[in-house]
């Protein structure tokens, strides 16, 4: 590596204003969740997170990108809305078919004390011995609907109203309730579409209700409900303990939980002044707004000792609290996957044809064929030189008549993924097209978002799975609990499903662990790419995987330091490298160079650092919400989704962009929520997504959110060449030596390993 010498242009360095609370998605009173610096919106819930787990998360970053990304109004579907849409029906699908399961799970003898009384109580009503009343003292919550049905059908993109836009009259009468409560009445519009009906008189009723809405805290929440109760609220209000339950449930899945542990919940309700934190857990279970589960622990988890007395016992459990959504999805996903792990593969092919494919193939791409060749369900994993692994699969598969799928986090992905599947096919000598729908030009390529909605792909066949036989899906790694639970129980019967990514990068923006948690079950087979990126790039990122921080040759300036003394000096040095040094020295232009940083608030963070470059390199009046033609920029369009791309133009129908080749119209009235200016990311932003050069910039108040994931993300997006901004002294070695990916708590292994036996 090699100190980049002083360029001899200087950039002009620009303060960024601090945007109100209403333009990010929170209120003005929340700053400490709007303006972090963190790299996430698990990180966004700061202490509540760490307090739950003891570390923060590494959940999506909602807050910040899609606090609004739902809109209002009636316009076209988009394909984020589509996505949307279609998840909402295959939801309401999982919760009828969940519904038919009404045998209680028996386990949980050993448990004692509040946990033992908490469990009894809940299968005294689930069985009818009790009825609520008597067992929580509270009303019995309404029955799920009982009724199943086949699986949904592709959306079609006709024009809908938003079910999250809610009447005229409905805002405007909450606004009155949030005056009255001096809460700021620009949350209006979120609280209405989080309570829908009646919202004004729920929210003057129960006040507390106004933490449904993103970026509130409890704190903020006492205050409203002081101001509209008076004398009437306190700590103990049962409104008010059912409301922090369910909030602390929901900043865990911020930070990547599913569920959470019932004492880690209990002492989390304690720091927040609930008087009795058991009886509120009862409460929220009691009135249907959480869920109470028992996992068995393995054995490892146990001291050995209480291993050794529970010998010819039954095995511990751990007791579980989390939200019906999370639960649902993930047991859905684990029917799902144990379906495909339990099955036969259709019989595409003879043997002996998949073992000529797999000896045509070389190194890992031939084991990864022959694994596929007879199991429903395959882990790969590797790096960026690995993808040539899938791509080889896909052409066998295909040659053998099988309808095959390939399908990338991000229209970035889709491309580079179609493009090395172009140039294998024609070095040897069979067409390809990587838009894939003749059956003759190939395997195709989508995005997993496009695939769901029907806006890309095969379709769906006439039970509503998708019409093909093989999906790879890459980026495995980004996939929450319910994007991963809707791809498994969208694979017909016989399918073939390879989950394919680099296990070392940052994990999904949304709850769950689900790439990482079957690589630990071992319940399918796991092929590991034997191939190493190349170059000193590939070194460098490579050391990091297994926590070292090497020094690498970089005779062609692959990857350079700069060293910097403050956050101001990285913003300056930062637009220098973009503007100047990056392109005069290594020949790469500015759009093809990636900012990359961890946060977005701080004197370096994404809104500093995109203020300063957009002066530079893209200087504009902004009339249309602050951006201009040639602006780059991220689009949110789901919450978890960051699609990199540029301004086109503005008019009438809004913002017009270019998102990895795909033009996206933006309504008016959503570009504020939705879009950000792009020239730099986070590293969450920014996974699934390469660029030629990539310059990373690591302020010295980045150090508590330095992780070797991190790094390992940030580094990784390079092509060509890595620029290092270091601001942060040893704290980078030691990050990448010492801090691994952060826990999630999840109950996919539990749930698989009562379904599908360890492949060993």
């Amino acid at each position: 590596m090699s100190t980049e010498p002083e360029p001899t242009e200087d950039a002009q360095d620009t303060e960024p204003e601090t945007p109100d609370a209403a333009a990010e998605g929170g209120t003005p009173e929340s700053g400490t969740v709007a303006e972090t610096g963190s790299d996430d919106a698990g990180a966004a819930a700061g202490p509540v997170a760490d307090a739950l787990t003891g570390e923060g998360g590494e959940g999506g970053e909602a807050t910040e990108e899609t606090a609004g990304a739902e809109g209002d109004g009636a316009a076209k579907l988009s394909e984020a809305e589509a996505e949307l849409a279609a998840q909402r029906v295959e939801r309401e699908r999982i919760e009828r078919r969940k519904a038919e399961r009404k045998a209680p799970v028996e386990s949980g003898t050993k448990l004692s004390g509040t946990a033992a009384e908490l469990l009894a109580a809940v299968r005294a009503v689930e069985s009818g011995e009790k009825p609520v009343a008597t067992a929580f003292r509270e009303p019995e919550p309404a029955p799920r609907r009982p009724a199943a049905e086949p699986r949904p059908q592709p959306v079609s993109a006709q024009p809908v109203t938003s079910p999250s836009a809610a009447a005229p009259e409905t805002v405007g009468a909450v606004r009155r309730v949030l005056t009255d409560g001096g809460a700021p009445d620009t949350l209006a519009p979120q609280v209405a579409a989080a309570l829908g009906e009646g919202a004004d008189e729920l929210l003057r009723a129960d006040p507390w209700q106004l933490l449904r809405v993103g970026g509130v805290r409890p704190e903020q929440a006492d205050g409203f409900a002081r101001a509209l109760l008076g004398a009437d609220c306190g700590p103990a209000d049962e409104r008010r303990v059912r409301a922090v339950t369910v909030w602390l449930l929901e900043q865990a899945a911020l930070a990547g939980h599913t569920a959470l542990d019932l004492p880690a919940l209990v002492a989390a309700l304690g720091r927040q002044a609930v008087p009795d934190p058991e009886a509120a857990v009862q409460d929220t279970v009691a009135e249907g707004e959480a869920l109470l589960f028992q996992d068995a622990l393995e054995q490892s988890a146990v001291p050995d000792r209480q291993a050794e007395e529970a010998e010819d016992e039954e095995r511990p459990v751990r007791v579980l609290v989390g939200l019906e959504r999370y639960a649902l999805a993930e047991e859905s996903l684990a029917d799902g996957l144990a379906r495909l792990v339990n099955s036969v593969p259709k019989e595409d092919g003879s043997a002996a044809d998949w073992e000529g494919a797999a000896a045509s193939a070389e190194g890992s791409a031939a084991e990864l064929i022959r694994a596929v060749a007879g199991h429903g369900l395959v882990l790969h994993t590797g790096a960026e030189a690995s993808l040539a692994e899938p791509a080889a699969l896909l052409r066998a598969a295909h040659g053998l008549g099988l309808r095959a799928w390939a399908a990338a986090h991000t229209p970035l992905g889709r491309a580079r993924f179609a493009a090395l599947t172009a140039r294998a096919a024609a070095q040897a000598g069979s067409p390809a097209d990587s838009s894939g729908p003749p059956e003759s030009a190939g395997p195709g390529v989508a995005t997993v978002a496009g695939l769901l909605a029907g806006a890309e792909g095969p379709g769906r066949d006439r039970d509503g799975a998708l019409d093909l036989d093989l999906l790879v899906v890459l980026d495995a790694p980004q996939l929450d609990v319910e994007t991963a639970a809707l791809v498994s129980e969208s694979l017909p019967d016989g399918a073939r499903l390879v989950l394919a990514g680099d296990p070392a990068v940052l994990w999904s923006a949304g709850p769950g662990r689900v790439f990482a948690d079957l690589l630990a079950a071992r319940a399918c087979p796991q092929v590991a790419s034997r191939r190493p990126d190349p170059g000193p790039l590939g070194e460098l990122v490579s050391g990091v995987g297994i926590g070292e921080l090497n020094q690498v040759e970089a005779p062609g300036k692959e990857v350079v330091i700069v060293p910097v003394r403050d956050a101001g000096e990285a913003v300056h040095r930062t637009v220098q490298l973009v503007a100047d040094s990056v392109p005069r020295a290594i020949g790469i232009p500015a759009e093809e160079t990636q900012v990359i940083t961890p946060g977005h608030g701080g004197a370096a963070g994404t809104r500093a650092l995109n203020t300063a470059l957009k002066e530079r390199l893209n200087p504009g009046p902004g009339r249309f919400g602050g951006f201009d033609p040639g602006d780059r920029i991220a689009y949110s369009p789901a919450p978890g989704r960051t699609l990199p791309g540029r301004v086109e133009k503005a008019d009438d129908d809004g913002l017009h962009l270019s998102c990895g080749g795909e033009t996206v119209v933006v309504p008016r009235e959503r570009v504020e929520q939705t879009v950000r200016h792009g020239w730099a990311l986070t590293a969450h932003q920014a996974v699934g997504c390469r660029w030629s050069a990539a310059v990373v910039v690591l302020p010295g108040d980045a150090v508590q959110s330095l992780s070797r994931p991190w790094v390992y993300t940030a580094f990784g997006r390079a092509d060509r060449h890595l620029s290092v901004v270091h601001g942060v002294e040893q704290a980078l070695p030691k990050a990448v030596a010492e801090v691994p990916a952060k826990t999630r708590t999840t109950r996919l292994p539990a749930l698989l390993g009562a379904q599908v036996p360890a492949a060993g």
